[in-house]
């Protein structure tokens, strides 16, 4: 697994620092590609059939970028980013999840220092803590709000949000400060402590692929609001897979699929608002339509 020259450096440094940078991953014209496609999400929110970007104070959120690009996909089966994973995470690992966002403007520090907490601490307690890894990708050029970590934080308790007191303890001398051009790619251990950084004076274009064992229990909160659940693919995208790939993918398995889940609504109000404000505009456009129609048939009879 480690015929790659550079394979072997990548995962010590990753065990040793908890983050590595990753050569380029995908050809300057795929990433052309991808900064379209995704761009083309951002032009509008969510809405009925029309696709889009989930809303969110600092942040446009896309999910599922598995069904937005090519080279979405073949960032995430690449066969350097799957030797290092299977180094680090053993043979087991899947793709949990692929979104990416537009971070916008701003001097609040809205995503502060934390480990991602993920899994049920009740339930490895006592036992070997579970081990996962994202891979960041960056879309645009990033000079401010760049990812943080600070290296050598990671597997040393579970993932919790840091307090102040706690950041302001951190060791600067471990700070990375991941900033970089499109196209820039790097892994990192969940566990280790890190932030988006601030001030954030210009968008940021990133996504984030997230893989760990599906057989570790989740916390019950990500269990409710089916956060990992099977991921959503394009079958024109899909072509030549391994059987590895298909593994990696999740195909046919179902330890984290829920029949009929509904998540919750936090917006009724809003939700409701919205829903009669369409069914008024498409009875309106309704009504139009027969009235031009019922006008080209009395104008066709005069003919």
């Amino acid at each position: 697994m480690t015929d790659h020259p550079n394979v072997d450096q990548l995962v010590a440094e990753l065990r040793h620092n908890g983050i590595v940078a990753l050569p380029d991953l995908v050809a300057p014209e795929h990433l052309k590609e991808m900064q379209v496609a995704f761009r083309a999400r951002l032009r509008r929110m969510r809405c009925n059939d029309l696709d889009g970007y989930e809303k969110e104070m600092y942040r446009h959120v896309i999910q599922d970028v598995l069904t937005v690009a090519q080279g979405f996909v073949d960032i995430a089966l690449h066969p350097i980013v799957k030797r290092v994973l299977t180094e680090y995470l053993g043979e087991t690992f899947v793709l949990a999840e692929a979104k990416g966002w537009r971070s916008l403007p701003t001097t609040r520090d809205f995503h502060g220092w934390h480990g991602d907490a993920w899994y049920d601490e009740g339930a490895v307690e006592g036992m070997r803590m579970p081990l996962e890894v994202k891979l960041a990708y960056y879309l645009t050029d990033v000079q401010s709000g760049a990812f943080n970590y600070i290296k050598g934080t990671h597997r040393k308790h579970h993932p919790r949000l840091v307090t102040n007191t706690e950041a302001q303890e951190l060791p600067s001398s471990g700070l990375v400060e991941q900033k970089g051009r499109a196209g820039t790619a790097f892994l990192f251990d969940t566990s280790g402590t890190h932030r988006q950084g601030v001030p954030v004076l210009e968008p940021r274009e990133a996504v984030f692929y997230n893989f760990h064992d599906p057989a570790v229990k989740l916390q019950p909160e990500i269990v409710d609001y089916y956060r990992y659940h099977p991921l959503v693919l394009n079958a024109a995208f899909l072509g030549n897979l391994s059987c590895e790939d298909q593994r990696i993918l999740g195909f046919g398995d179902k330890r984290r699929y829920q029949p009929a889940h509904e998540r919750a609504d936090n917006h009724p109000i809003l939700t409701r608002g919205f829903t009669r404000a369409y069914d008024t505009v498409l009875r309106v456009q309704n009504l139009r339509e027969r009235i031009q129609a019922r006008m080209r048939r009395v104008l066709s009879r005069r003919d």
